[in-house]
């Protein structure tokens, strides 16, 4: 694909939208209207026109840097091509399953990839969101009584299947609208 929205053709609107309902198995995640206007902000992030967007050009915009897991997400978005760019914001569609806003969520949990969240990667994301509003103690405490709470040790490590089931029955909303010209 190029970097001018003049250069997405149809065919590349029907792969990227097959490869996004693919991902997701949720049917039409993304219309062909939003890959358009996705592609068109896409190339505005893609400043050097390489056909990926770095973490700096992700940072470019004022809401992803001001989020307090911004070095998270980045992680996750640095160097994704445009299919892929499209697939990560799926994620915030109205269209978008729960099961894949919460297969999300887990991968912003599970840092290091490795299919299970430990006390230390929650402690971590804690951090994240709480800044220096409370001390590393505190948090250490609070994490620890919730977990307890819930039914698991600090050496415990949470799946995707305990995700499931906390997220799944919490109405999760997870929506972001995509402007379409």
């Amino acid at each position: 694909m190029g970097n001018a929205s003049s250069m997405l053709t149809q065919y590349d609107i029907e792969e990227v939208q097959e490869y996004c309902n693919n991902l997701c198995s949720c049917g039409n995640a993304v219309s062909q209207q939003e890959i358009v206007s996705l592609y068109q902000r896409f190339c505005q992030l893609d400043r050097n026109a390489k056909g990926f967007i770095s973490a700096d050009e992700f940072l470019s915009v004022p809401e992803f840097a001001m989020n307090p897991l911004s070095q998270r997400l980045l992680k996750m978005v640095d160097g994704l091509n445009f299919k892929d760019f499209v697939a990560f914001l799926s994620a915030f569609s109205a269209k978008a399953s729960v099961h894949q806003k919460i297969q999300f969520i887990f991968k912003v949990y599970d840092s290091d990839g490795n299919g299970k969240v430990s006390f230390n990667d929650l402690l971590e994301v804690l951090r994240d969101l709480s800044g220096s509003f409370i001390s590393d103690d505190q948090r250490e405490q609070v994490l620890t009584q919730l977990m307890k709470e819930a039914g698991y040790s600090r050496d415990s490590y949470l799946m995707l299947d305990d995700f499931t089931k906390v997220f799944g029955s919490t109405g999760l909303k997870m929506e972001v609208e995509v402007p379409v010209d």
